[in-house]
């Protein structure tokens, strides 16, 4: 049997490893790839066009991102920005609506003016709006709200809904018109298993092996199963949370978030067009806890648990953050949004907060909709982590859950491909200073 080596192999062809190899292969000198996905195409799992929540996400209206988090989490957004705004002249991947985040009561509307005060200069298209110019913006919101109420919103025109499944494939595309690259696109290919020989990898597939002399994993929650397999991430497990969404028709034009809740982890409820249709907003996401590394797939309730750990440590971890009465009591409320019937009497009322007229019937379950997003659990501190989620190895990278997600994935690349350039050492070169003359505005550097 005869062994293909390849100089760098990436293990999971969503966003974040197609971001990847497209860095890998416009902007630096290694020549042979390989990019293995389990899945009979790419991005089909959390990137897929259902399974996510569609937004680029930056940090001006996400009101649980700390200011420091909103400079890097814009800083990443924004690479992906200008790449859209690049490449996408027909606008097939992306749409662009404004986005707002509602403040409700006095101490909401305290929170955002003063979270517009810090967060202008990084900012400066957010804006406050009053009542009348929510209004103006978007009518549902204020129709049959108490007059009596406090409201503002934070709002700016630069909100994008994003196709990450086509995002991705432009990714792919403009990594293989490289002619002095050899890449490998390995679909319905399945890794059993992965150990390290000598210097390289050892990655078996199917009925044979092929060695890398680096390796990059980005398969989400599978990532920390194949850490583990290799002695890393031991003192990690994982909370994994399932969202699903609500549809109603004609009711937004653009994004509408609420302030996030204290305590949460988790994404407060929004309402976003959907990226190919703006005549169907998407409510969501709930946050259902599921013994799953992949919605709506059954076969990895095993591989779950070989994940998350079956020890005594993982579970005190878990009854500990369970403890907490916000989480324990905002879990187990998601769980039922799920049901039939009494699902959506009780999501309603999530959804007022957003468009008070809105009725029943104009609420539907989004089926098939929503992916798993892994949360890691830290079994020495017996916490929740927030953030990303990456673990380094001797030449192996394991992504779990880089956050947020899709929105920094060429952030993410740029920093794996340092990091790749310098496990393979002399002779490699990166050219990041083309990186970001290419993809980054001064802005989004600053």
């Amino acid at each position: 049997m005869n062994n293909q080596t390849y100089e760098v192999a990436i293990i999971g062809g969503g966003i974040c490893g197609t971001a990847l190899l497209y860095t890998l292969s416009n902007y630096t000198n290694i020549k042979n790839i390989a990019l293995i996905e389990k899945e009979s195409d790419i991005a089909l799992v959390n990137s897929y066009t259902n399974s996510n929540s569609q937004t680029l996400h930056f940090g001006d209206i996400e009101t649980n991102y700390t200011l420091a988090k909103a400079k890097k989490v814009n800083a990443g957004a924004s690479l992906v920005k200008n790449y859209l705004l690049k490449t996408d002249s027909q606008q097939d991947i992306y749409t662009k609506y404004h986005k707002m985040v509602l403040g409700v009561g006095l101490e909401q509307c305290q929170k955002l003016k003063d979270r517009y005060q810090e967060f202008k200069q990084l900012f400066p298209d957010l804006r406050l709006l009053n009542q009348a110019d929510i209004a103006a913006k978007e009518p549902k919101v204020l129709e049959n709200r108490s007059t009596e109420e406090e409201i503002i919103a934070l709002f700016t025109d630069e909100g994008y809904t994003v196709d990450f499944n086509l995002l991705a494939r432009s990714f792919l595309v403009n990594s293989q018109h490289k002619s002095d690259k050899n890449i490998s696109l390995l679909l319905n290919t399945k890794v059993k298993q992965i150990t390290k020989k000598n210097d390289l990898y050892q990655i078996k597939i199917a009925d044979k092996i092929i060695q890398a002399k680096t390796v990059a994993i980005a398969a989400g929650a599978h990532s920390l199963l194949f850490a583990k397999s290799l002695g890393y991430g031991l003192n990690y497990a994982l909370l994994s949370v399932a969202g699903s969404f609500y549809f109603a028709p004609g009711v937004l034009n653009g994004k509408v978030y609420t302030v996030q809740r204290q305590k949460l982890p988790f994404a407060a409820i929004h309402g976003d067009p959907e990226v190919h249709n703006s005549a169907i907003a998407r409510f969501g996401p709930t946050a259902k806890v599921l013994p799953l590394l992949e919605r709506h797939n059954y076969s990895s309730i095993l591989e779950y648990f070989q994940t998350a750990g079956m020890s005594m440590k993982a579970a005190i971890s878990f009854l500990k953050i369970l403890a907490d009465p916000v989480i324990r009591n905002y879990i187990a409320l998601n769980f039922i949004y799920d049901f039939p019937v009494i699902g959506k009497r009780l999501f309603i009322k999530e959804v007022k907060k957003i468009i008070p007229a809105i009725k029943l019937n104009d609420l539907s379950y989004a089926k098939g909709y929503g992916g798993v997003r892994p949360q890691v659990v830290n079994l020495n501190t017996q916490a929740l982590e927030m953030g990303e989620a990456k673990i380094i190895g001797d030449k192996i990278i394991f992504n779990i859950t880089p956050s947020p997600g899709a929105s920094t994935c060429l952030q993410n690349a740029l920093e794996d491909t340092a990091r790749i350039v310098d496990f393979l050492a002399e002779g490699y070169q990166f050219d990041r200073q083309q990186f970001l003359t290419d993809l980054a505005s001064d802005r989004a550097i600053a």
